[in-house]
């Protein structure tokens, strides 16, 4: 049912917004004039590509300016405070309490040396809204509430002994340890499988719904957006395209760029077959057991092949195994059983012990360039230090080489030979990690969720450019994601894994179509789709909040 607002309710009220960032020596504009109105127990989405503004706005909403930037002109009324003339005191008094933020990476944001409750708790005990004991008990209700396990133990753990959805539901319910009348969404489920992703969605609804809570939710994913906001406002490099009800923004996008972002993924290339002239696989995965330290097995006589110029993606939710695999053909964590074959001959279990020809011939690109890249580092160095390792080039050979690498990723080496990865764009960042990989001459790659981080304008692009590198240089690729529009998009065959085991396998075409195992069957009813009442019927037929996680041990 649609919520109904009246002036009486509004919370926040930004007018005339405008921030500047600082770059070489001078303030530039990066938000240009937005108005946003938001209401209590209203939730607005946010999104636009990267570089839109939407996680800016969002910090702005709690009186904050990023490093580099400041608000130079508006206002930014929040209940009747006006927190651009508030002194920093007053401003730091509603964060926490009365506004809170919830990040893209719980995991970066919670502090590994400290126990989840102990964070949990310090917000509510330093504004003096309860005592310690209070706090825990408070904790433990929160954390059954999002569905949490054993939710009167889970807070007494470390950040790292718990699943990344675990963990975003816990930075949730740390959100909405004061009870805030706002809480910033920022891209809060970009990085979880679809399983995990609805258990959290159908969470952060339920209890901004219970407790009456505003919400601004920040995201590129517009299928996600389209579940949880009341109004949609669009944004395109600091400036407002249109705003609406979710609905009729769906139903009726006026803007021609709005429309662009509706038709985005229509990037989908032919499968792709095996050849049947006795090619051998460029990598084949046979039989693999592995287990951490512990002995507890994590992988279950997992086996499949990978042939030259083609992609197989590898699906499943977290915990499945998928990341564990790729580790096994790297070499980073030895089989207890079965063998990796590189185009027939047996690699070494260990990569110590393989030699640098067998080493090259397997490159990854990482899920977060951000992490992934020495911010201090230029970006030829970057993309050289490879080509050197391998193939012993220096001076004018090496720098050829690394401009030949940009030209192949669509970078200009004039702009970026000698820029550093903060100064680039995530699109771009992700672009230089393809140029590392492709700098050692591989045959294979292993991309390990290399969009997920993205928003759908830009991921489309690396598809793109992925799939013209394979052409050209005929790359095989494990594709690692859990974005199942993805797996549609560019890959040939799928592996879906479950609890370390491989459940299903087989041609793209083919695993879309029914009958499917019933784990991919879930996979594949977990996506997301372009209607307000996708999640409310899919709780309804999963039997409510309460059991949405329960198809996933299936």
């Amino acid at each position: 049912m649609k919520k109904k607002f009246t002036d009486k309710d509004v919370l926040l009220k930004i007018r005339g917004l405008k921030i500047d960032g600082y770059s070489d020596e001078t303030w530039i504009p990066i938000i240009k004039g937005v108005d946003l109105t938001l209401h209590r127990g209203e939730v607005m989405g946010l999104i636009g590509e990267s570089g839109a503004g939407k996680s800016t706005i969002g910090a702005a909403a709690m009186g904050y300016a990023r490093d580099g930037t400041r608000i130079s002109e508006g206002s930014i009324e929040f209940d009747g405070m006006e927190l651009t003339t508030a002194s920093e005191g007053e401003r730091r008094a509603l964060r926490g309490s009365r506004i809170a933020y919830v990040a893209q990476s719980a995991a970066a944001s919670f502090n590994p040396a400290h126990k989840i409750i102990d964070q949990h708790t310090e917000a509510p005990v330093h504004y003096r809204i309860q005592k310690r004991m209070e706090a825990q008990e408070d904790a433990m209700e929160l954390y059954e509430r999002l569905r949490l396990p054993n939710p009167q133990e889970i807070g007494f753990r470390y950040p790292h002994q718990v699943s990344g959805g675990q963990l975003q539901r816990a930075m949730t319910a740390m959100a909405m340890s004061c009870r805030p009348d706002l809480i910033i969404f920022d891209e809060p489920t970009t990085a979880l499988d679809v399983t995990t992703q609805i258990e959290v969605l159908a969470a952060i609804r339920d209890i901004v719904d219970q407790f009456n809570t505003a919400a601004i939710y920040i995201t590129h994913d517009l299928a996600v957006v389209a579940q949880m906001a009341d109004t949609i406002k669009v944004l395109l490099k600091g400036e407002e395209v249109e705003e609406a009800p979710t609905k009729e923004m769906l139903d009726n996008p006026r803007e021609d760029y709005t429309k662009s972002l509706w038709a985005v993924r229509s990037f989908k290339r032919d499968q792709k077959s095996r050849p049947t002239d006795g090619t051998q696989p460029v990598i084949s995965v046979q039989n693999i057991d592995a287990a951490y330290t512990g002995g507890v097995k994590v992988l279950d006589d997992v086996s499949f092949d990978i042939y030259p110029g083609m992609t197989v993606a590898v699906v499943g939710e977290s915990g499945s195994g998928k990341s564990t695999t790729a580790r096994v053909i790297t070499g980073l964590l030895p089989p207890t059983e079965g063998q990796v074959l590189f185009k027939g001959d047996p690699l070494p279990p260990r990569y110590q012990d393989r030699n640098r020809d067998q080493l090259r011939q397997a490159q990854m690109i990482y899920q977060m360039a951000d992490t992934a890249l020495n911010p201090k580092v230029q970006i030829n160095e970057i993309i050289g230090r490879p080509a050197q390792f391998y193939s012993g080039l220096r001076g004018q050979a090496l720098k050829q080489r690394v401009d030949e690498l940009l030209d192949l990723i669509e970078l200009e080496p004039a702009r970026f030979y000698n820029r550093y990865p903060p100064e680039l764009s995530g699109g771009q960042k992700q672009r230089i990690g393809i140029a590392r990989a492709l700098a050692a001459e591989p045959d294979f790659i292993i991309c390990d969720e290399v969009t997920s981080a993205l928003d759908q304008l830009v991921a489309e692009g690396i598809l793109k450019l992925l799939d013209r590198l394979q052409r050209e240089l005929g790359l095989a690729y494990m594709f690692i994601t859990h974005d199942l529009a993805t797996v549609r998009s560019i890959a040939d065959e799928v592996v879906v894994m479950q609890h370390g085991k491989v459940v299903e396998q087989g041609p793209k075409d083919e695993m879309f179509k029914p009958p499917h195992h019933p784990y991919t069957d879930l996979l594949l009813s977990s996506v997301p789709e372009m209607d307000p009442d996708w999640l409310t019927t899919l709780l309804e037929e999963r039997g409510g909040v309460d059991n949405i996680g329960d198809a996933a041990d299936v």
